[in-house]
């Protein structure tokens, strides 16, 4: 393991100053795993994003995941995967504790130009991604069709897996392309879905118990198997999960229902979760490290080791899931690719991808002021302009780009 010490190193680097949600982090990795290191090539991380697009979970921690595991086998990918989620869930969980004494007037002056600089990342992808994947005409309308749809239904977690499929099956129309070369099988790790179906059904049982049956501190084994269930079936990232765990945890357990049924329900103050709600926009590393902001919080009643637990439950039970999945489905995606069916799609498939990340581009630019003669507007779009050009044409790394722009927040 230790020759892959360097390539942990730029994990690391790359957890503190991955803003921006999956597709900036899809950005980030390709300045820094592709670009950079060269740990896989543009057209495999275009593989892997439009992969990870078809499964729930955390698509970028997935990415990640599939990233190291073509590095080092599974273990890497284990190793990638704690390296890239513990930064983030540490900050989360730790915020949880001191809600109280931190300023966020403060914290939003710092990391103000964090969101233009996001954009700049997110264009730069999508450039190098149209290069890349669009070069006839069928491409230009599904990309240019992509990114209509997604503008309109960008917050429907279904959206992306359809046009996906549909991006598939429309470029499967043609028997242009063939097979090039051949595809080499990898072995199906059959242990990883049973593990996943195991926990999923050993989580529901024990929680439906505890709470029949009134167990005493059975919190930890609800809000494992609430948290479990949301990394289990959570298409869309965190967009979605953020609106799920508010369901949960805080309008259930206001409903009189729930309250006359089960009074010892997971619950969180509304005031708290719209505070751990509104801080993870400013985090660098996975979105879903949301949830160890919201374990630590719904259980901040009792004492630091009740609450440290509540973190690390919110910590594991998100991201498992979605390790456990991209594992187990990853060797039957690639695999798939000895026939020329699935060959064919993939041109479709990755024109989508390319759809996806001008959507999200133009979707963030919404919330952004670019547009008339005050200060803020001139410098949001020069931190744009110059994020992009920097990404283009010179070899300034991801993690000096972000400082830099954490620099411009904390001067003006």
């Amino acid at each position: 393991m230790f020759r892959h010490i360097p390539f942990l190193k730029a994990v690391f680097l790359h957890s503190i100053t991955a803003f921006g949600g999956p597709q900036g982090h899809y950005a980030m990795m390709l300045k820094t795993f592709v670009h950079g290191r060269k740990d896989v090539t543009e057209e495999e991380l275009m593989d892997y994003t439009a992969f990870c697009q078809l499964l729930p979970g955390a698509s970028s921690t997935q990415i990640l995941t599939l990233i190291g595991y073509k590095r080092g086998g599974v273990p890497l990918a284990v190793l990638a995967l704690i390296i890239w989620m513990l930064p983030a869930c540490c900050l989360m969980g730790a915020f949880s504790f001191f809600l109280e004494y931190i300023d966020q007037r403060t914290v939003k002056t710092i990391f103000k130009f964090i969101a233009p600089m996001s954009v700049g990342f997110l264009a730069f992808a999508a450039l190098k991604a149209f290069r890349r994947s669009v070069h006839n005409t069928i491409t230009w309308v599904i990309a240019g069709f992509s990114t209509v749809i997604l503008l309109l239904l960008f917050t429907r977690p279904w959206v992306i897996p359809v046009l996906i499929l549909v991006g598939g099956f429309v470029t499967n129309l043609s028997d242009k392309r063939i097979l090039e070369k051949e595809v080499v099988t990898q072995k199906i790790k059959w242990w990883n879905i049973w593990l996943f179906a195991i926990i999923f059904i050993l989580a529901g049982l024990l929680s439906e118990t505890a709470r029949k049956n009134d167990w005493p501190n059975r919190r930890p084994i609800n809000l494992f198997e609430n948290t479990y269930r949301f990394g289990s079936f959570v298409f869309g990232g965190g967009n979605v999960l953020i609106p799920m765990m508010y369901e949960q945890f805080v309008m259930r357990p206001e409903s009189k229902a729930v309250m006359k049924k089960n009074p010892n329900v997971v619950r969180i103050d509304r005031e708290d979760f719209y505070l751990g709600a509104g801080m993870i926009r400013a985090m660098p590393g996975p979105v879903f490290s949301v949830s160890s902001y919201m374990g630590g919080t719904a259980m901040k009643d009792g004492n630091v080791s009740w609450q440290l637990l509540g973190c690390a439950i919110g910590s594991v039970a998100i991201f498992l899931p979605s390790a456990l999945l991209v594992l187990f489905f990853f060797p039957i995606w690639h695999n798939l690719k000895r026939y020329v069916v699935v060959y064919r799609a993939t041109e479709g498939i990755n024109a989508v991808v390319v759809g996806i990340l001008l959507a999200a581009t133009f979707y963030m630019l919404k919330d952004i002021t670019i547009i008339g003669l005050k200060m803020v507007s001139f410098v949001n779009l020069s931190v744009i302009v110059g994020t992009t050009v920097l990404l283009l044409y010179s070899k300034l790394p991801s993690p000096v780009i972000v400082l830099l722009c954490l620099l411009l927040g904390w001067l003006i």
